[in-house]
This record gives structure tokens, C-alpha cells and sequence, in this order.
């Protein structure tokens, strides 16, 4: 079967198969059941569009022709059979008989229910010259491949169903990736504010912050008693940064580890001087690196450097942006932008079949890649029903790219398209068109995939994005570089294109599954899959490699993170949620809370604020701060996910806190990289904090799948805390664990068993009535355990425990 992630590519497929093994047969369709209506979803050998008088009522084509034909609806069969084919026709697709000529007489449709989870939910259907049955095993092939697609079927509703949760570990995987890799607070504030907004779409965070404490913070003690607390804060900006020289890094390490290539990433502006790109390439010149991949900000300028690295023998690549015309530069690898701008027309032509006018936004005068696809798309408009206006002039500023695209749509009421060029622009018109209460129906083509744009495409303020394949583009860049330093720089250029040019094409990424693109919850899952796949790549050469590769690209537009001191008193929101080492959730607008919150002026006109504890090794370094407009925005299960990106980000800030320490006290850096990189390794593997969340009490949020390695090292970090917190009771969050089976029940009865030679009693919370279902019919045991529904009973169950048991721990 065609292995794509396309559904309708698949179905197609299954069709054409059906209709081959059926001599002659003229067509095929696959119709779905949506709700109440028949949907048609694979049309092949027909003239008419697809979707073309497609949608029947299903209690119309149930009465329409007699039992001959009820016969082979889902409801009354599970075998194939064979109808009337004008019959057929009239009833599901009576479009079809007006086109391309009649039916002749006697034709039979031969009809193959398609079975979903057990249930029928639609037909495999191929017209045949007569209404006789073909022989068993012809039929015996045509119900198997009914069968594939009820399979596929079952893959697409699954894709779906798990679209937010694929968000959610997507972010998760940028988060452990930041505690291991960086340690700049700005960039780790930014990842959480921007991830969390894409996964909690209806909290609609307005202010994302991180407080923290002075280095020492709150190890087992309250704050004190009418005192204040000082912190610094730090304000995520609402422009988020892209990743876009993130994943070309990732696809150059990824190329360079088995090769032994290292990469040198590095960045310049396009002037002349420090910092300058020109003077990076000087100084991979001077020092006669292997190979140079750059993205040159200014093509032109780069190009005396390129005339004297091809003196001096080193291989150079370009990537991102193409090199002038004549270029002593070899080879250009990157998107074709004006095909891609095409490729965003194109897809607007579908949006609006009728035409209208269209809007578009981007750094048009600064970037030749975002002005080549302007181009790409007014060329593609070009002849069509489409009217595109002058390109609204916007630099990488989301916040001014938002005030200018509300201004454009105002100002024409007519607009009904907008095209935003890069990767800021496509976020400010759907949030541009949100403000003013036209998401949804302005159709907005976006260009890259950022968090909020992820956000915007499910809640349906944008409609599509085209998405550069970054990674592939560092990936072949290496390679190439690799070729030419093995085999030749003329030798490699032979096995190339003669145009020395290759493209990485992009994907067209949507909501939903449409024929012209890849729809987001498919899109995220491989995505996440190979960041996973390049994290867990192969080590690097055991010594320093004899082959360097500078990768230079240009820094990211400047975006301030906010910092700010504040005092934090007893009685604050965030004062009695690091004091009680638990989050805390108020509505600042209502009662006590009024008062009681003393949030900064950014927090203006909150109805929703929380305050979760930065918790790491029984120590309080602070507190992770959000609120939103929205009064009562935060419900449990926000709050189950908001404790587990505290809980890693906590770790985060203790990373980079002991990474200053390290680089302050030792010059050996390659050292400081391998705690790091051991680090980033431990966080991933165990993926479990463990939160005091009351005197004597535990939280550990489970992530993910609980093996038999994992089990051991769960216990261990369990044990250990148990003793260092002497506590009584621990809570393990099992909301986050992608399932509880017969081996995961096993492990969490011995993490039970183990808990209570301490001393302890273990309290499973967080089944998912699913998983609980699951177990009693596969009768799995989790033993003496305690369960309890959620996170806010296991803690009222533990205060109740705790309680009672205070006299017997003096």
C-alpha cells in the first residue's frame, strides 16, 4: 500500500487496485460516512472535481431504491455484493451520470462495506461492465482491500485524536533539549511561554513568567514570617523566536556524526567588520577549515570570499539563500522560494474558488528568499480570479507585523486572503484577523511552523503553512561537503544536477487532511520522531575529528526578554504557592485575591493567574507564573500539565545555574560540554521529577512509558527522596504515561512495595477512565495501591493520611 501521510493518496490507491483487479473496469470510488451524510473521499476515472455533488444525506440514499440496494449499505452487510450501477449512481453520486456519458444498461456496481473499530462506515465501490458477481477470489481481494482502508482509516482518526498530545511532547522534546543545551534563561523562558500556548489553546495565556529566587532559594523552609521574598523575573516577549537555524544545525550534526565531520556553527551580520559574516569566512579561510556551508545575508558581498576559497581549495555550499548568477560558490541547496510561493498561491486559489482580494506581509526589502516568494505567489495569482495587493512591508517584529496586518484588513473590508511570507508574518495575520472577529474567515497561507502558528492552524485563524524542510537542508549540505573533500569538488559536481542547484522542497501542512497537503497531527508526529532519531544518533569520533566544517548563518532578530525585580510578599499568590511548595490558582479580579495577588502591571486585568514552584532536589527556586483574561481558564487537568513543565523547566534552571558555576571555576570547557551533554541524557531517560508538594509529601508525574530500565531508576530517584524528605505518602501522576499495561501496572506495584519498606504509602492518581477500563478487562492488578481520580484528591487524600500518621513520626 502507498506509504504516505496522505489519507486521500492512500484510498486513491486502494480504488485503482480494486478497479485493476476488475478488467475494465471504468471507475472506482470510496465513500465515507460523516455524521449524517455520505462524504466521497477517493473518486478515480471520473471527470468531475472531487467533492462535485458528493454529499448525500444518509437517510435519502437508505430509502431512495429499495432493498436491492439497502442491501449493500454497511448497516445490513459485511460481505461484498453487487448492485444496479445507475441505481448506485442516483443514489450516492448522481453526478456522475451526467457526465462523460450514460451508464450502460446492465452495469453493476460490485460494493465492499469498510469496517471501522468493528463498525460499518462506508463502501468500496467499482463499476463493472455487468451486474454479475465476480468469481470468489477476485471478491476475496477487493474485501481485503476494503479492509486497508478501514485500516487506514482507523491510522487517520488516531492521527487526529493524538494532534494536541503530539504538540505536547514536541514540546517537551524542546524543553529537555533546552535544559541539556543551553544556558540562557531568555531562550528557555521563550520555549516555555510559546510551547505552553500552543498546547493550551483555550486558556489563551496572555503572560507567561518565570520568578526566580536567589541562588540557595527555599530548601525545606517557609518563607518568612511577614517578610518578603526578592526575585527576579523574567517576561517572555509575545514574538517567539523561530527555529529555523535550530533545525539546520540539527540536520548538519545529524549528516556530520557518522561522517566524523565537526560542525562549527556559527553567525554574522552582513556588514564588514567583528561579527560579520565576511569576517567569519575570512577566518575559516585563514585557518584552511575543510568545507564552509553559509547562508549569506548579502549574496553580493560574499562574494570575494567564495573567489578565495576556491583558491585555496575549500569546498563551499550555499544554503538558504541562492548565490549571484556566476557564483564561484559550487553549489546552492535550499527552497526554491519562488516555487514555494506558487505552491502558498496555489492554495489560496482553494480557499477562495471564487476569488477575491488578498493581502500579503514580509520583509520583502530586506530578505531575497521572502521577496522571491512574494514574487512566486503573484506570478501564481497571476490570470486568476485572485487580486493581490502590494506587499505590506514587515521585518521579523510579530508584535508590529500584528498592528500593521489589523490595519490592512480594516482599511479593506474586502480582503478575504492574506499571505504572510515568513515565519512571523502568517501569526500576525491570524491573530490580526482573531482580534477583530474575522478568524476563520479571512483565509490566511502562512510560510514555516512556529508554535504559534501551530496554535492558530487548530484553532482554524490560520488555514494552511508551508514548511521549509530545514533539516534535510543541513543534513545534504554536510554530505555534499563530505563528497567533495573525499572525492573531489569537480568529481561531485559530475554526479549533480548540471544547474548546481538542489531543492529541499517543503510540505504544505494543514489542519485537516485535504489532497494538497500533510495534516498537522501527522506533520508533528515525524517531526518529533526525528528530533528523537538525531538525538539518539551515534557517538561522535573518539577524537578530534580531522574534518571541520564552519556552518555560518545570520543571527535571529533581536527579541528582549523582560527582566524585572520584584518583591514577593507572604501573602501573594506566588509568596504562598513557594511557601506551600504547591500551585496555586486565583482569580485576581474576585474576594481576597484582589489584594492578595500583588502581580506586576504586565498581569493588568487577569481573571486567571497561577503560581507553580520551581522544584528541584527538595529545593524552591522559584515559580513559574501565567495568567490570562479569561476568568476561570485553568482547570486540573492544565494544572497536571502546567506541574510537569515546572518540574522540567525547575531542572532547567538549576542546569544553567550549576553550568555557570562549572564555567566559572574551570577553563575546560570540553569538560563543561560533557556534564551537559550527560545531563541532557539523565533528564531524558528518567523524565520524572520529584515534587514535595506539602511536609511529608510527594508528587512524581510520570512521562511517557514506563519499561523495566526505566522502573529501576524511577524506584531509585523515588527511594532517595522518600528518605532526604522523610516522607509519608507519594503521589505518582500517571496522566502523562502514553499507557498502563500489564508489565507498567507490575512496575508501579513494585515502586509501591519499595515505598513502604520506607515507610511510605504510594498513591496512584491520574487514570484515564480508558486505561482503567483497559486494565479490569485484561485484569490487571496494581495490588494494595490507593488510587485516586486526580492530582487535587490524591493531595486531600495525603493531608488526610499525613494527618493521621504526624504523631507516630516525632
Amino acid at each position: 500500500m502507498l506509504k504516505v501521510p496522505d489519507l486521500l493518496a492512500v484510498l486513491q490507491q486502494i480504488v485503482r487496485r480494486a478497479m485493476a483487479i476488475l478488467s475494465r473496469a471504468p471507475r472506482g470510488s470510496l465513500l465515507l460516512r460523516e455524521g449524517d451524510r455520505f462524504v466521497a473521499r477517493a473518486l478515480v476515472g471520473f471527470d468531475a472535481p472531487p467533492g462535485h455533488g458528493a454529499h448525500m444525506p444518509v437517510a435519502a440514499e437508505l430509502a431512495g431504491d429499495g432493498a436491492a440496494l439497502a442491501r449493500a449499505a454497511p448497516e445490513a452487510a459485511r460481505g461484498s455484493y453487487v448492485v444496479d450501477a445507475r441505481a448506485w449512481y442516483r443514489a450516492y453520486l448522481p453526478f456522475a451520470l451526467g457526465i462523460g456519458g450514460a451508464v450502460p444498461e446492465g452495469a453493476g456496481m460490485l460494493v465492499a462495506p469498510i469496517q471501522l473499530y468493528g463498525e460499518p462506515v462506508g463502501y468500496l465501490a467499482i463499476e463493472q461492465a455487468t451486474r454479475d458477481s465476480p468469481d470468489e477470489e477476485r471478491r476475496a481481494t477487493i474485501e481485503v482491500l476494503a479492509d486497508s482502508a478501514g485500516d487506514a482509516l482507523e491510522r487517520h482518526r488516531l492521527y487526529d485524536d493524538k494532534a494536541s498530545s503530539a504538540q505536547e511532547i514536541r514540546l517537551f522534546e524542546k524543553l529537555l533539549n533546552a535544559v541539556g543545551t543551553t544556558v540562557e534563561l531568555h531562550d528557555l523562558v521563550e520555549t516555555v511561554a510559546h510551547g505552553i500556548k500552543s498546547v493550551q489553546l483555550d486558556t489563551d495565556w496572555d503572560t507567561v513568567e518565570l520568578w526566580l529566587l536567589e541562588e540557595g532559594g527555599l530548601a525545606d523552609r517557609p518563607a518568612p514570617a511577614g517578610g518578603e521574598l526578592r526575585a527576579r523575573v523574567y517576561r517572555a516577549p509575545a514574538s517567539e523566536p523561530t527555529t529555523y537555524w535550530q533545525n539546520i544545525r540539527a540536520g548538519a550534526d545529524s549528516a556530520a556524526r557518522p561522517l566524523g565531520v565537526t560542525v562549527d556553527f556559527r553567525t554574522g551580520d552582513g556588514g564588514q567588520g567583528e561579527g560579520s559574516q565576511r569576517a567569519l569566512l575570512d577566518d575559516a579561510i585563514r585557518r584552511r577549515v575543510s568545507g564552509i556551508i553559509i547562508a549569506p545575508s548579502n549574496p553580493e558581498s560574499a562574494e570575494e570570499a567564495f573567489r578565495q576559497a576556491a583558491d585555496a581549495a575549500i569546498p563551499v555550499v550555499v544554503i538558504d539563500a541562492p548565490p549571484i548568477l556566476g557564483s564561484r560558490a559550487p553549489l546552492y541547496i535550499g527552497t526554491d522560494n519562488v516555487a514555494s510561493g506558487r505552491l502558498a498561491a496555489e492554495m489560496m486559489k482553494r480557499l477562495l474558488p471564487g476569488g477575491g482580494v488578498v493581502a500579503a506581509l514580509g520583509a520583502v526589502d530586506l530578505a531575497p528568499n521572502v521577496r522571491e516568494r512574494v514574487e512566486g505567489f503573484c506570478a501564481a495569482a497571476l490570470g486568476s480570479n485572485l487580486t493581490v495587493l502590494p506587499t505590506i512591508a514587515c521585518d521579523w517584529d510579530q508584535a508590529a507585523g500584528t498592528r500593521l496586518a489589523a490595519a490592512a484588513i480594516e482599511a479593506r473590508p474586502d480582503v478575504a486572503g492574506a499571505f504572510g511570507a515568513a515565519a512571523d508574518n502568517g501569526p500576525s495575520w491570524g491573530l490580526s484577523a482573531r482580534a477583530i472577529g474575522r478568524a476563520g474567515e479571512l483565509k490566511v497561507v502562512g510560510f514555516d511552523l512556529i508554535a504559534s502558528t501551530v496554535a492558530l492552524l487548530r484553532q482554524g485563524a490560520i488555514h494552511a503553512t508551508i514548511v521549509q524542510r530545514e533539516h534535510d537542508m543541513g543534513f545534504r549540505a554536510v554530505e555534499v561537503i563530505h563528497r567533495m573533500i573525499a572525492q573531489g569538488i569537480e568529481p561531485t559536481l559530475a554526479e549533480l544536477p548540471p544547474s548546481r542547484v538542489l531543492h529541499t522542497g517543503v510540505d504544505c501542512v494543514t489542519l485537516e487532511r485535504t489532497p494538497w497537503s500533510t495534516p498537522l497531527s501527522d506533520y508533528l508526529t515525524l517531526d518529533a520522531a526525528r528530533r528523537v532519531s538525531v538525538g539518539q544518533g551515534g557517538p561522535g569520533p573518539s577524537v578530534a575529528s580531522a574534518l571541520e566544517v564552519m556552518l555560518i548563518g545570520f543571527p535571529p532578530p533581536s527579541r528582549s526578554v523582560i527582566e524585572d525585580q520584584v518583591s514577593i510578599p507572604a501573602r501573594s499568590l506566588v509568596g504562598r504557592a513557594i511557601a506551600a511548595g504547591s500551585p496555586l490558582v486565583i482569580d485576581p479580579a474576585e474576594g481576597e485575591a484582589r489584594a492578595d495577588a500583588a502581580l506586576p502591571p504586565a498581569h493588568a486585568g487577569a481573571r486567571t493567574a497561577v503560581a507553580l514552584p520551581l522544584l528541584a532536589r527538595g529545593a524552591v527556586l522559584g515559580a513559574l507564573v501565567l495568567s490570562s483574561r479569561r476568568a476561570a481558564a485553568c482547570r486540573q487537568g492544565d494544572v497536571s500539565f502546567l506541574v510537569r513543565v515546572a518540574g522540567t523547566v525547575a531542572v532547567g534552571v538549576e542546569n544553567a545555574r550549576l553550568f555557570r558555576h562549572i564555567s566559572e571555576r574551570s577553563a575546560a570547557i570540553e569538560r563543561a560540554n560533557e556534564q551537559q551533554a550527560a545531563m541532557l541524557q539523565t533528564i531524558r531517560a528518567l523524565s520524572s521529577p520529584v515534587v514535595p508538594i506539602a511536609d511529608g509529601v510527594l508528587v512524581m508525574p510520570v512521562i511517557g512509558v514506563m519499561d523495566a530500565e526505566r522502573s529501576g531508576r524511577f524506584i531509585d530517584s523515588m527511594l532517595r527522596a522518600i528518605d532526604a524528605q522523610r516522607a509519608r505518602v507519594v503521589l505518582i501522576d500517571v496522566t502523562g504515561m502514553a499507557v498502563v499495561d500489564a508489565p507498567a501496572a507490575s512496575q508501579l506495584v513494585q515502586a509501591a512495595q519499595a515505598a513502604a519498606m520506607l515507610g511510605a504509602e504510594a498513591v496512584l492518581v491520574g487514570m484515564r477512565p480508558d486505561t482503567a477500563r483497559l486494565m479490569v478487562e485484561q485484569g490487571l492488578d496494581v495490588g494494595s495501591m490507593a488510587t485516586q481520580a486526580n492530582l487535587a484528591r490524591g493531595f486531600r487524600y495525603a493531608l488526610a493520611r499525613t494527618r493521621r500518621r504526624a504523631p507516630s513520626r516525632g
